[in-house]
């Protein structure tokens, strides 16, 4: 019988994210615990904690290695069209595994105030790259002002969709939905 060698580094910590996600999206995060995370991911409990201090770290770390490459910035030669682009693919995303441990993330905030800490880091830096990127490309073709490439300004669009979701308790929006937060906020706002 051949001796299984034992896992290190981005390995070991692929193999604790993966099975942080599915405890996730089997058991929520309220269920969410250290110790079934270990024992799903074959290692121990230190080996998280090494990593992470706490499960709202996990958590979210967790949704991140999940949702990470999902997102390539759109390039169809208009600000309008990749604005809109990436707001329909984000809103088709909130109903894949990634979307659903979000909104179960989102759910646990109320109760703790580490996990609130850690979501709201991972918002103000999550999508901003993508949404930047597109913004660039805007600039140079004379459709944005450079002073619009700023995170808060770039992400603005998603900030809107998310606040949609939330506050109506959808899963999606509706299409008009996404046109009126490109239109009517997200061009005026960054426009030339």
């Amino acid at each position: 019988m051949a001796e299984q060698t034992r896992r290190r580094g981005a390995a070991l910590e692929d193999a604790i994210l993966r099975a942080a996600a599915a405890e996730l999206a089997e058991a929520g995060y309220p269920g969410l615990t250290m110790e079934r995370v270990a024992q799903r991911a074959g290692t121990n409990k230190n080996a998280l904690y090494r990593r992470w201090p706490n499960r709202a770290a996990l958590g979210v770390a967790a949704y991140r290695h999940l949702a990470e490459d999902t997102l390539e910035p759109p390039d169809t030669g208009s600000l309008r069209e990749d604005a809109l682009t990436l707001l329909r693919a984000i809103n088709c995303g909130q109903t894949s595994p990634a979307g659903r441990i979000l909104r179960g993330l989102l759910t646990g905030v109320g109760d703790e105030p580490e996990l609130r800490e850690q979501l709201y880091e991972r918002a103000a830096e999550g999508g901003a790259k993508t949404w930047l990127d597109i913004l660039e490309r805007a600039v140079e073709r004379g459709e944005a002002r450079p002073s619009a490439r700023t995170p808060r300004v770039a992400t603005v669009a998603l900030v809107l969709l998310r606040n949609e979701l939330l506050t109506r308790g959808l899963t999606t929006a509706d299409d008009d939905v996404l046109v009126g937060i490109v239109d009517e906020v997200y061009l005026p706002l960054v426009g030339a």
